[in-house]
Protein backbone atom coordinates (compact mmCIF):
# COMPACT_ATOMS: atom_id res chain seq x y z
CA UNK A 1 0.00 0.00 0.00
CA UNK A 2 1.54 3.62 -0.59
CA UNK A 3 0.59 6.48 1.34
CA UNK A 4 1.18 10.13 0.98
CA UNK A 5 1.60 11.95 4.36
CA UNK A 6 0.63 15.73 3.68
CA UNK A 7 3.04 18.16 6.05
CA UNK A 8 1.37 20.85 6.57
CA UNK A 9 2.62 25.01 6.00
CA UNK A 10 3.85 27.42 8.35
CA UNK A 11 3.99 31.26 8.73
CA UNK A 12 7.56 30.25 8.46
CA UNK A 13 7.51 28.35 5.33
CA UNK A 14 5.10 30.72 4.00
CA UNK A 15 7.75 33.53 4.04
CA UNK A 16 9.86 30.90 2.21
CA UNK A 17 12.27 30.40 5.51
CA UNK A 18 14.28 27.06 4.82
CA UNK A 19 14.62 24.96 8.21
CA UNK A 20 17.57 25.45 10.12
CA UNK A 21 20.63 23.15 9.83
CA UNK A 22 19.44 20.77 13.01
CA UNK A 23 16.10 20.40 11.90
CA UNK A 24 17.62 19.71 8.07
CA UNK A 25 19.84 17.01 9.65
CA UNK A 26 16.76 15.36 11.68
CA UNK A 27 14.72 15.16 8.70
CA UNK A 28 17.50 14.06 6.68
CA UNK A 29 18.67 10.88 9.34
CA UNK A 30 14.84 10.07 9.29
CA UNK A 31 14.46 10.25 5.37
CA UNK A 32 17.70 7.37 5.55
CA UNK A 33 15.84 5.26 7.73
CA UNK A 34 12.72 4.83 5.75
CA UNK A 35 15.37 4.65 2.72
CA UNK A 36 16.98 1.46 3.87
CA UNK A 37 14.43 -0.29 4.69
CA UNK A 38 12.64 0.11 1.65
CA UNK A 39 9.62 2.78 2.89
CA UNK A 40 10.37 5.92 0.86
CA UNK A 41 9.23 6.31 -2.47
CA UNK A 42 9.07 10.11 -2.55
CA UNK A 43 9.65 13.25 -0.64
CA UNK A 44 9.76 17.04 -1.18
CA UNK A 45 9.80 20.64 0.57
CA UNK A 46 7.00 22.49 -1.54
CA UNK A 47 7.82 26.52 -1.98
CA UNK A 48 5.78 28.63 -0.61
CA UNK A 49 2.59 29.49 -1.69
CA UNK A 50 3.65 32.92 -3.35
CA UNK A 51 5.72 31.07 -6.05
CA UNK A 52 2.47 28.86 -6.61
CA UNK A 53 -0.75 29.32 -8.56
CA UNK A 54 -4.12 27.84 -8.28
CA UNK A 55 -6.49 26.63 -11.24
CA UNK A 56 -10.36 26.90 -10.71
CA UNK A 57 -12.27 24.93 -13.13
CA UNK A 58 -15.88 26.46 -13.54
CA UNK A 59 -16.95 24.13 -15.30
CA UNK A 60 -17.04 20.21 -14.93
CA UNK A 61 -15.80 17.89 -17.76
CA UNK A 62 -18.64 16.11 -19.64
CA UNK A 63 -19.08 16.12 -23.65
CA UNK A 64 -19.44 18.97 -25.46
CA UNK A 65 -18.79 21.94 -22.54
CA UNK A 66 -16.32 24.06 -22.93
CA UNK A 67 -14.10 23.72 -19.49
CA UNK A 68 -13.61 27.62 -18.22
CA UNK A 69 -10.07 28.06 -16.03
CA UNK A 70 -9.04 30.80 -13.81
CA UNK A 71 -5.96 31.09 -12.49
CA UNK A 72 -5.39 33.03 -9.50
CA UNK A 73 -1.30 33.56 -8.40
CA UNK A 74 -0.18 32.98 -5.02
CA UNK A 75 0.48 33.55 -1.94
CA UNK A 76 -3.03 32.13 -0.59
CA UNK A 77 -3.74 33.24 2.59
CA UNK A 78 -5.58 30.08 4.75
CA UNK A 79 -2.15 29.07 5.90
CA UNK A 80 -4.26 25.82 7.97
CA UNK A 81 -5.19 24.52 4.66
CA UNK A 82 -1.41 24.67 2.81
CA UNK A 83 1.31 22.50 2.25
CA UNK A 84 4.86 23.21 2.90
CA UNK A 85 5.85 19.66 1.42
CA UNK A 86 5.28 15.37 1.56
CA UNK A 87 6.08 12.08 1.51
CA UNK A 88 5.13 8.78 -0.34
CA UNK A 89 5.66 5.42 1.31
CA UNK A 90 5.07 2.30 0.62
CA UNK A 91 4.06 -0.28 3.74
CA UNK A 92 1.62 -3.15 4.09
CA UNK A 93 -1.01 -1.07 6.38
CA UNK A 94 -2.02 1.95 7.49
CA UNK A 95 -0.87 1.15 11.14
CA UNK A 96 2.56 0.56 9.69
CA UNK A 97 2.09 4.18 8.23
CA UNK A 98 1.46 5.83 11.12
CA UNK A 99 4.22 4.03 13.21
CA UNK A 100 6.25 5.09 11.12
CA UNK A 101 5.26 8.93 10.76
CA UNK A 102 5.25 9.21 14.83
CA UNK A 103 9.13 8.77 14.68
CA UNK A 104 8.99 11.84 12.21
CA UNK A 105 10.81 14.77 13.45
CA UNK A 106 8.21 17.20 14.40
CA UNK A 107 7.69 19.53 17.38
CA UNK A 108 4.49 20.49 18.90
CA UNK A 109 1.66 21.42 17.11
CA UNK A 110 2.49 19.79 14.14
CA UNK A 111 -0.50 17.81 12.53
CA UNK A 112 0.58 15.39 9.44
CA UNK A 113 -2.30 13.75 7.27
CA UNK A 114 -1.84 10.51 5.80
CA UNK A 115 -3.69 9.84 3.06
CA UNK A 116 -3.84 6.11 1.12
CA UNK A 117 -3.19 6.00 -2.56
CA UNK A 118 -5.53 4.51 -4.77
CA UNK A 119 -4.13 1.74 -6.48
CA UNK A 120 -4.89 0.69 -10.46
CA UNK A 121 -7.27 -2.60 -8.69
CA UNK A 122 -9.14 0.16 -7.21
CA UNK A 123 -10.78 1.39 -10.36
CA UNK A 124 -12.23 -1.85 -10.75
CA UNK A 125 -15.95 -0.85 -9.60
CA UNK A 126 -15.64 2.09 -11.39
CA UNK A 127 -14.21 0.57 -14.77
CA UNK A 128 -16.26 -2.85 -15.99
CA UNK A 129 -14.58 -3.35 -19.01
CA UNK A 130 -10.94 -2.91 -17.43
CA UNK A 131 -10.16 -0.55 -20.30
CA UNK A 132 -9.65 2.61 -17.80
CA UNK A 133 -7.14 0.02 -15.29
CA UNK A 134 -5.42 -1.15 -18.12
CA UNK A 135 -4.33 2.51 -19.36
CA UNK A 136 -3.87 3.64 -15.84
CA UNK A 137 -1.17 0.92 -15.53
CA UNK A 138 0.61 1.54 -18.76
CA UNK A 139 0.97 4.99 -17.97
CA UNK A 140 2.61 3.69 -14.41
CA UNK A 141 4.59 2.12 -15.91
CA UNK A 142 5.62 4.30 -18.33
CA UNK A 143 6.37 6.98 -15.59
CA UNK A 144 8.33 4.45 -13.86
CA UNK A 145 10.47 3.64 -16.79
CA UNK A 146 11.58 7.12 -17.27
CA UNK A 147 11.90 8.38 -13.85
CA UNK A 148 14.12 5.12 -13.05
CA UNK A 149 12.14 4.32 -9.60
Amino acid sequence: MRFMIIVPANAESEAGKLPDEKILAAMGKFNEEMVKAGVMLAGEGLHPTSKGARLRFAVGLTAGQAVKVSVTDGPFTESKELIAGFWMIQVKSKQEAIEWMKRAPFGTGVVLEIRQVFEVDDLAPSDPTGEVRAREERLRTEIAAKTKL
